[in-house]
């Protein structure tokens, strides 16, 4: 599964796997991938450092690298009590009655929620460039459209290639424009911040923008078929990310979590600004029902969104409130029905793929 991009990554398979559990992105680096860690949940650089040690210890020497959330463009001055501030009363006594509906009990006194989006703040990702530009990363990734230009400048200037996501062709071509090296198609179908396009249509749509600068599929994309789905339409690569969750490396995901994940079908997702503000695709839950009722208020704009329900969200998290715990998640969690290692998944994506290559020769006459 060699593509241009892959060997030029020195990997023997042309799947990228981001997650923000260090030990499933250095398995999928161990099984021949392309392990990328999502630095975006890191408040403290230390936490992120001790993490990338973790990491070159177990990835064999071969490489891997960092998904950061950052804007293009900075805003001045504003510190995080800045945004808090701005939060309406009414959208914090609206958490407050949800929760209580619920049941869900208090953080105990002195704790610290758990669950912060600073990794939204430009600064904290700055802080994390430069914890990660001391390691031997291979790519870095924003997934908050192009990153800024000296960003761009000093990743290249390290022998580092850039990658975005974008969710239509037009934002595709602001990432060639800002000089990325590569442009991931994410599909509508897709777990996190997505667009409203599929990815059937998506990839070849930017395949075509950015000729070119490779791309990757993204978004609904958990076989071997689907890889060679999206190789047929001109990407150089697939990005993954859902996939892992339910794998037995992601040891922090909570137990009543995996059990909803397991269960849930296609189906059992939903594009909501319930956590950050901006369109993600979710688990559906009580929670992401509430701020869907016409009755409440409507999300606020990111990052408020994000600072409004952190520690709600802690909450959720601590005590598995299984009917509001969630967690972005895509559209192939239909697929995702057993708990196994990254190998496995890692082996069974390669013998689907290859039963798609030789299924296309029968047809083309070539086997």
């Amino acid at each position: 599964m060699e593509t241009e991009l892959s060997k030029r990554l020195g990997v023997e398979h042309a799947i990228f796997g981001f997650t923000p559990f260090p030990a499933v992105a250095a398995a999928i680096t161990r099984a021949g991938g392309f392990g990328v860690l999502g630095a975006v949940r890191y408040g403290a650089a230390d936490e992120l450092a001790r993490d990338l040690d973790w990491m070159q210890e177990h990835t064999d020497g071969k490489p891997y690298g960092v998904d950061v959330v950052m804007p293009a463009k900075k805003v001045e001055g504003v510190t995080e009590a800045d945004i808090e501030a701005m939060i309406p009363e009414g959208h914090r006594r609206f958490v407050r009655e949800t929760l209580a509906k619920h049941g869900v009990p208090e953080l105990s006194a002195g704790e610290a929620s758990g669950w912060r989006i600073t990794g939204w703040l430009e600064h904290v990702a700055r802080s994390q460039l430069d914890v990660a530009f001391e390691y031997p990363v291979k790519l870095l990734a924003n997934a908050l459209g192009s990153p800024p230009a000296d960003v761009v400048e000093r990743a290249h200037g390290k022998g580092i290639l850039v990658a975005a996501l974008a969710g239509s062709a037009r934002h595709a071509l602001h990432h060639k424009d800002a000089g990325l090296d590569i442009v991931v198609a994410q599909g509508y179908e897709a777990g996190g911040h997505t667009g409203e396009i599929a990815s059937m249509v998506l990839t070849p749509e930017v395949v075509r923008a950015v000729d070119p600068l490779p791309v990757l599929a993204a978004g609904g994309i958990g076989s071997g078929e689907q890889i060679a789905a999206g190789l047929a339409l001109g990407a150089q690569g697939v990005w993954l990310g859902s996939i892992w969750l339910t794998t037995d490396e992601a040891a922090l995901t909570s137990p009543a979590l995996t059990r909803k994940l397991l269960a849930a079908g296609s189906g059992d997702t939903v594009r909501s600004r319930a956590l950050t503000g901006k369109p993600a695709r979710q688990l559906r839950t009580e929670w992401t029902d509430a701020w869907e009722d016409s009755e409440g208020p409507d999300p606020l704009p990111m990052p408020l969104q994000g600072l409004l329900v952190a520690e709600a969200v802690s909450r959720i998290q601590k005590y598995e409130v299984e009917p509001l715990l969630g967690t972005p998640v895509g559209q192939i969690v239909g697929r995702m029905d057993t708990k196994r290692p990254v190998q496995a998944v890692f082996d069974d994506l390669t013998r689907g793929f290859e039963r798609a290559i030789d299924r296309v020769n029968r047809i083309a006459g070539r086997a």
